[in-house]
C-alpha cells in the first residue's frame, strides 16, 4: 500500500513538471500511434515506478532470448558482409573437407576419419583456409575431450604439417600458436615446428621473427637441437647481427647442444670477420672439445685470428695442415678461400674496427700477411697473390 501511495505521488510530480519533457523524449523513439495503442506506455505516465518494475521483469524473463537473438543477428551480419568475402576466397576443397568434419562432429557425433584432417591441412592455399583449419582444430579438441575422453593433444607429426601449412600460406601468426604449450587447439609444441618457422625467418631475413620464435621455444620448454643452431646462426650471419649470434651461441652451449661443424664454421667465420679474437678462441676451445679435425672454414678462421694476434708463423702452420688434409676434389675451393683471405678479408676486418684501432691493425696485417705467405712458400705452398698497401688504401683510415 505504501508503494502505491508513493507511485501516485511520483505521478503527480511528473504531471506538474517533467511529463511534457518525458513525453517529447519518448515520442522521438515511438510514433503517436504506438504511444496511444500501448497500455504499457499509458502505465508509464500513470506511474514511473510501475513501468520500471514491469520493464525490469520483462527484461529478466526475456534476457536469455534477447542475448541469443542478438548473437544470431551479429553472426548473420558477419557472415553476410565481411565473412561473406572471406568465404568466397576459401579454397573449395578446404571448405568441403571442413563441412564434412563439422557435420561428423556436430550432427553425427562421431569421430571423422584422420585422412580428412590431413587432407584439409595439405589443401590449405591461403590465409582464409588456415583460419578454417584452426577453427576445426578447436572443435575437434572439444569433441575429443567431451565425447571420446581423449585428453592427449594431436601428435607432433600432424602439428608440424600444420606449421608447414601456415608458413606456406604466410599465416605465421597462426603458425606460432603451434608452439604454445597450452592452447584451445590441442596442438603439441615441438622443435620441428619451430624449425619451419625459423626457416621462414631465414628466407625473409626477419630478425624480429627469429627473436619471437626463440622466445616461444624458451617459454614452452622446447629442447634445442643442432639444427636449431644451424638456422639461427645462418640468420644472424645473413643479417650481420654479431651480438644476437653470441647471445644464442651461449644459450646453445649452456643447453648442452652438440653443435655441428657448419654451426662452428659460421660462428668462427663471423668472429674473424669482425676481428673479435677473444670470442674466436673461446669458440675454438668449445669446438676442439667436440671434434678433433678442422674444417676449411674453422681452420682459416683460426689463421685469421693468428694474423690479428701478430703470429704469422702460426697462421701459416694452420694453413699448411689444412692443405695436407683437404681432398683433391676441394683443392680449388681451398685456393680460392686463401685468395680471399689475402685480398678481401683484411679490408673488411679493418673497416669494422674503431677509428683508433684501424691504423694499428692495418700496419700489423700489412707486415704479417707477406710473412705468412713467405712461411707457406718455405713449406712448399706457393700463392701468387699481390698484397696491397693497406696503410694507404683509400677509405681504410678515413
Amino acid at each position: 500500500m505504501q508503494g502505491v501511495l508513493k507511485a501516485h505521488q511520483l505521478a503527480r510530480v511528473l504531471r506538474r513538471s517533467s511529463s511534457p519533457i518525458l513525453f517529447n523524449s519518448v515520442s522521438r523513439v515511438l510514433s503517436p500511434e504506438d504511444i496511444q495503442s500501448s497500455s504499457q506506455w499509458r502505465g508509464y505516465f500513470i506511474s514511473g515506478t510501475i513501468y520500471g518494475k514491469y520493464m525490469k521483469k520483462e527484461c529478466n524473463l526475456q534476457g536469455n532470448v534477447c542475448r541469443c537473438q542478438k548473437c544470431t543477428v551479429m553472426l548473420r551480419a558477419s557472415f553476410s558482409t565481411e565473412a561473406g568475402t572471406v568465404e568466397s576466397s576459401v579454397t573449395e576443397s578446404v571448405k568441403e573437407l571442413y563441412d564434412k568434419i563439422l557435420k561428423s562432429v556436430v550432427d553425427q557425433r562421431s569421430a571423422p576419419p584422420n585422412a580428412w584432417l590431413w587432407s584439409l591441412i595439405q589443401s590449405c592455399a591461403n590465409r582464409q583456409d588456415a583460419n578454417l583449419l584452426f577453427d576445426i582444430l578447436q572443435r575437434l579438441r572439444i569433441f575429443r575431450l567431451s565425447n571420446l575422453r581423449i585428453h592427449e593433444n594431436f601428435n607432433c607429426a600432424l602439428c608440424q604439417e600444420i606449421t608447414k601449412a601456415c608458413v606456406r600460406v604466410g599465416a605465421v601468426d597462426l603458425g606460432k600458436k603451434v608452439l604454445w604449450k597450452h592452447s584451445v587447439y590441442g596442438l603439441t609444441p615441438n622443435i620441428g615446428s619451430a624449425h619451419h618457422l625459423l626457416l621462414f625467418a631465414k628466407q625473409h631475413n626477419n630478425v624480429k621473427l627469429l627473436v619471437e620464435i626463440m622466445n616461444l621455444v624458451k617459454k614452452n620448454d622446447l629442447i634445442l637441437q643442432p639444427g636449431t643452431a644451424d638456422i639461427v646462426f645462418s640468420i644472424c650471419s645473413q643479417t650481420d647481427n654479431w651480438d644476437l649470434m653470441c647471445k644464442y651461441g651461449k644459450r646453445f652451449v649452456k643447453a648442452g647442444v652438440k653443435l655441428r661443424k657448419t654451426s662452428f664454421d659460421t660462428w668462427m667465420e663471423f668472429s674473424s670477420k669482425i676481428g673479435d679474437v677473444d670470442a674466436l678462441w673461446k669458440i675454438e676451445k668449445i669446438r676442439s672439445e667436440i671434434m678433433k679435425e678442422h674444417t676449411l672454414g674453422s681452420g682459416l678462421s683460426c689463421a685469421k685470428g693468428f694474423l690479428i694476434d701478430h703470429k704469422p708463423e702460426d697462421a701459416a702452420a694452420v694453413i699448411h695442415l689444412l692443405n695436407q688434409s683437404v681432398p683433391d676434389s676441394r683443392k680449388q675451393k681451398f685456393i680460392a678461400e686463401l685468395q680471399k683471405l689475402v685480398a678481401d678479408w683484411p679490408l673488411e676486418v679493418i673497416k669494422r674496427q674503431k677509428d683508433e684501432r684501424r691504423k694499428e691493425l692495418a700496419a700489423t696485417l700489412q707486415h704479417d700477411i707477406p710473412a705468412m705467405l713467405s712461411a707457406l712458400s718455405n713449406m712448399g705452398l706457393k700463392l701468387n697473390v699481390d698484397v696491397e698497401d693497406l696503410t694507404r688504401r683509400e677509405g681504410i683510415l678515413s
